[in-house]
């Protein structure tokens, strides 16, 4: 499938492992790798553009992306959808939203938006880039590669201190309030961002599917519809997927932001009895099988009709608050207020305001 694949966070543990999948089996994809840092200097893009180096006669691009900064994350969807329709780069094929933060030993951060900042890189950032972007996949559709994780089902994760779940406002999960537990409070943001993919994926895909079925709707009866009012077919044949990867037992992850423990199970416990607890414990993997089902979803060769939720690339079942379509409706809502997401600014006309574009 040509096209031009999206990744943010490509130096990550399992992306970097993803570009090599997708570079080996689609090497006719236009490859935009976003990390925070370009610089080789830093030992993760260092890595990525080795990772890069064995494959010299792909098209890759690697460029910054802050998605702390929903400026920036809309500048740069403008660029790409720029470059698109001036055909410097081909239409999309996917979007992979790898990019992730959390913070278990600090108070919570707050991005240059206001917003705590676990939640504006882990959901809403994406959501802006997904929802900018859509216009400019290509008629054959594509994929959207998100990330939920266990913990986003409470009583899943053996780090849950606090249960995730949706407050009553909502807005309380982009609030920043210190806590004496930053661990524990720390890591219910992260879950609590998890939980939100989730649903906003859900709600997403609704939006989505829901274009197949005006198309179908028209072709019966076209004078009772303003065209003008929907979006191309092409829509529905996007698909949007959370999965939860796994366990990683050799993410960096476990050594950014995090208690000293943990680092020490991994280097002493995950790392080298991986093999072994994956045997008790299937959910405990490399990040070298994390990338290469990301990659195979990326390209539709796994689960190409699926959307929703995949846990290690097995179909549902998610959390019940999870399904709970009124609150995915509410999510949905509030996260294209949060992202700065208009009728103006995105080719999808579902649940926005119209606002003056972020």
């Amino acid at each position: 499938m040509a096209g031009t694949i999206i990744i943010t966070g490509a130096n990550g543990s399992i992306a970097v492992h993803a570009v090599q999948q997708l570079l080996s089996k689609a090497p006719d994809s236009t490859l935009i790798l976003t990390v925070r840092e370009t610089s080789d200097a830093d030992p993760n893009t260092g890595r990525l553009q080795e990772t890069v180096n064995q494959f010299p006669k792909s098209t890759v691009v690697v460029r910054r992306l802050d998605l702390t900064s929903l400026k920036n994350v809309h500048k740069f969807a403008e660029t790409i959808a720029a470059e698109v329709i001036q055909e410097k780069l081909p239409p999309l094929a996917a979007i992979v939203c790898n990019a992730f933060h959390w913070n278990m030993i600090a108070d919570p951060e707050l991005t240059e938006d206001g917003s705590e900042k676990t939640m504006q890189v882990n959901h809403v950032s994406h959501a802006a880039l997904i929802l900018r972007l859509l216009g400019s996949f290509g008629p054959r559709g594509g994929r959207l590669v998100l990330f939920t994780s266990d913990c986003h089902y409470p009583g899943r994760n053996t780090l849950e201190i606090y249960p995730p779940g949706l407050p009553v406002d909502l807005d309380e999960l982009i609030r920043a309030d210190p806590d004496t537990d930053k661990r524990g409070r720390g890591f219910q943001n992260y879950a609590n961002s998890k939980l939100a993919i989730l649903m906003w994926t859900y709600a997403l895909n609704r939006y989505l599917e829901m274009v197949g079925i005006t198309q179908a709707i028209r072709s019966c009866n076209r004078e009772a519809f303003k065209l003008t009012d929907f979006q191309d077919d092409q829509f529905s044949k996007i698909s949007a997927v959370a999965i939860d990867p796994g366990s990683i037992a050799d993410s960096r992850a476990l050594r950014t932001n995090t208690p000293v423990t943990l680092s020490y199970m991994q280097r002493f416990v995950l790392q080298p009895l991986w093999p072994i607890l994956r045997l008790l414990i299937p959910s405990v993997r490399p990040s070298t099988d994390a990338g290469a089902d990301v990659a195979d979803i990326a390209l539709s060769r796994k689960h190409a009709r699926e959307r929703g939720y995949l846990n290690l690339l097995m179909p549902g079942p998610s959390s019940e608050e999870s399904l709970d379509e009124v609150k995915q409706q509410k999510i949905w809502v509030k996260t294209a207020e949060w992202a700065g997401i208009t009728r103006e600014n995105t080719t999808l006309k579902g649940g926005f305001q119209s606002r003056r574009p972020c």
